[in-house]
C-alpha cells in the first residue's frame, strides 16, 4: 500500500544531476516550482513540463522510478481534477441538475493534473540525486542569512532532513504492520469510514512505539557523536559550484523567460 510512495528516497547515482552543486539544486527546484505555478496557459505548462522532463531526464533516474512516485498519489490527482471538472466556462458537455461539465472545466482539469504530476516530478528528481546530508548543506546555507537573527539554522535544517529522511522509514515500517495485522486475520478494508478509522488503531499505536524508538536511537548515536550543534562545526565536503552549475543556472533563466513569453503573448491557449 506505502510502498508507492518515495518522497525523501534517495537513489546514488553518477548523473550530471547527481553532481550538481546542492545549492543550485534547491534553488533551482525553487524556481521550477514557481514556474509551474506561474505558468497560466497551456503553452507556458508545456515550457515548464520541458524543464521539469530535461532534470529528470539528466538525472540518471529510470522511468519506471519517477511512474511509480506518481503511482504513489495518484488517487489525489484524480480527485483534484474530478474536481476541476465542474469549474469553468464553455459549451455545456454533460449536465446533471446543478452539475455541469464544460469545455472549460475539462481544460482546468487536464491543466490542474499537468500541474500537479510536475510539481511531483520535479521534487523527486531533487530528492533522488540529492543525498540527506547534501540537503543539510544546501538548507542550511540557503537559511544562513536567517543567522542575524539568532535562529539557529543549522539545527532548523538538520531536523527538516531528518523528517524528510524518515517518510519512507515509517512508511514502510506502516506497511509491515498492516501486514502482520493482516495475517493476524485484522479486517483493514471492509466496513463504513468509522470501522476503518476504528481498524487503524492497532496499526497507530505500534506505528508511534517505534517512530519514538527510532528517534531515541537516532539522538543516543548523535550524542554519542558528539554532535552539540552547528556552532564550530566545519564540512567534510566544501560546495564549490561547478561549470555545469551555473549552465544549470542559464538553461534555467531561459525556461523562465520563455515562460513569461508565452504567459504575455499565448493567453488564448488557456
Amino acid at each position: 500500500m506505502f510502498s508507492n510512495i518515495t518522497l525523501g528516497q534517495y537513489i546514488p547515482g553518477r548523473s550530471p544531476l547527481h553532481r550538481m552543486d546542492p545549492r543550485f539544486k534547491l534553488g533551482l527546484t525553487v524556481a521550477g516550482i514557481v514556474l509551474v505555478f506561474v505558468a497560466n496557459n497551456f503553452a507556458s505548462l508545456a515550457v515548464s513540463a520541458a524543464l521539469v522532463l530535461t532534470a529528470a531526464g539528466i538525472s540518471g533516474i529510470s522511468l519506471r522510478q519517477y511512474l511509480k512516485s506518481l503511482k504513489g498519489i495518484l488517487v489525489l490527482i484524480l480527485f483534484t481534477a474530478a474536481l476541476n471538472l465542474f469549474y469553468g466556462s464553455g459549451e455545456p458537455l454533460w449536465q446533471w441538475g446543478f452539475l455541469r461539465i464544460t469545455t472549460g472545466g475539462v481544460s482546468n482539469a487536464v491543466f490542474i493534473a499537468a500541474r500537479i504530476v510536475c510539481l511531483i516530478l520535479l521534487s523527486a528528481a531533487l530528492t533522488y540525486t540529492t543525498s540527506p546530508t547534501q540537503l543539510t548543506d544546501a538548507l542550511e546555507r540557503a537559511m544562513k542569512p536567517l543567522g542575524v537573527f539568532h535562529i539557529r539554522v543549522h539545527e532548523i535544517a538538520m531536523i527538516m532532513t531528518i523528517a524528510l529522511r524518515f517518510v519512507p522509514t515509517l512508511l514502510e515500517e506502516t506497511d509491515k504492520i498492516m501486514s502482520a495485522q493482516k495475517a493476524r486475520g485484522a479486517d483493514l478494508e471492509s466496513g463504513g469510514v468509522f470501522q476503518r478509522i476504528r481498524a487503524l488503531i492497532p496499526i497507530l499505536i505500534p506505528l508511534f512505539v517505534s517512530a519514538f524508538r527510532r528517534a531515541y536511537d537516532l539522538a543516543t548515536a548523535m550524542e554519542c557523536r558528539c554532535y552539540r550543534g552547528g556552532e564550530g562545526r566545519t564540512k567534510m565536503k566544501v560546495l564549490r559550484a561547478a561549470r555545469g552549475d551555473y549552465l544549470a543556472l542559464l538553461a534555467a533563466a531561459g525556461f523562465a523567460a520563455a515562460v513569461a513569453l508565452c504567459n504575455i503573448f499565448l493567453p488564448f491557449l488557456r
